[in-house]
């Protein structure tokens, strides 16, 4: 396999496909994973909230099978392995953006698989609020929505970024998943030419960059992680 993986011949072959290909397909890749991490904070952000806020003992108390039948749901499409979810949506990915293939058509699939982790990891960011602040907050008439909007959610913002950052590495790594089934980006070239056409250079080299793009989300979200932590800055 690695045999003949740096001769002239492969590496020219090799660096002229980066040159036309690498370009279109990391904006591709950088571009499904923050449409999708985003829309999945839209959605899983409020789910979080409910899970904690909904609770019998928390400040917006739900009826008990509402929040017996959302925390089923959210496990059960965690459960679900991303490719056979990718397949089971399908039909959806159709009716919503107008095929199945593609890199816009990975995103549906991207979203429904990490909306759910997501929500999970609001709700264990919101979970290190400590209760005494939100008493004082009670005692004090705020109501529910202020409680949550002006002390969970801003107690909580550091760990929130730092659990965004693992959703958005995560994400990362199932747009290269979606190279399966024909989702565009640098999964689709690592696939195509490192599994189909044993180019395993170029293989490697998106798969270097790939590690190079979690690098830099991981980075950024530690950075501002840090920056937002008023922990920090009292000290």
């Amino acid at each position: 396999m690695f045999s003949n993986l740096f001769t002239p011949e492969v590496v020219a072959e090799a660096w002229e496909i980066v040159k036309t290909q690498f370009p279109l397909a990391f904006w591709e890749t950088f571009y499904v994973t923050v449409v999708a991490t985003g829309i999945s904070i839209i959605i899983g952000l409020p789910l979080g909230v409910l899970l904690v806020a909904g609770e019998k003992n928390g400040v917006f108390p739900l009826p008990k099978a509402f929040m017996a039948v959302l925390n089923v749901v959210i496990n059960l499409l965690r459960s679900v392995p991303f490719l056979i979810l990718m397949i089971m949506v399908f039909p959806l990915t159709r009716v919503i953006v107008g095929t199945s293939v593609g890199t816009v058509a990975s995103i549906v699939p991207l979203v429904i698989a990490a909306f759910p982790f997501v929500a999970r990891l609001v709700e264990s960011s919101l979970r290190e609020v400590s209760p005494n602040i939100i008493e004082m907050a009670q005692s004090s008439g705020a109501s529910p929505f202020q409680i949550i909007s002006k002390v969970m959610i801003p107690e909580s913002v550091p760990s929130l970024i730092s659990n965004f950052t693992i959703a958005i590495t995560t994400i990362l790594g199932y747009t290269a998943m979606s190279g399966i089934i024909g989702g565009g980006g640098l999964g689709k070239i690592a696939i195509n030419y490192g599994y189909y056409r044993y180019k395993y250079l170029v293989m490697l080299l998106a798969v270097i960059l790939l590690i190079a793009m979690v690098q830099g989300f991981q980075s950024f979200g530690t950075y501002l992680a840090i920056k937002m932590d008023k922990r920090l800055k009292n000290k």
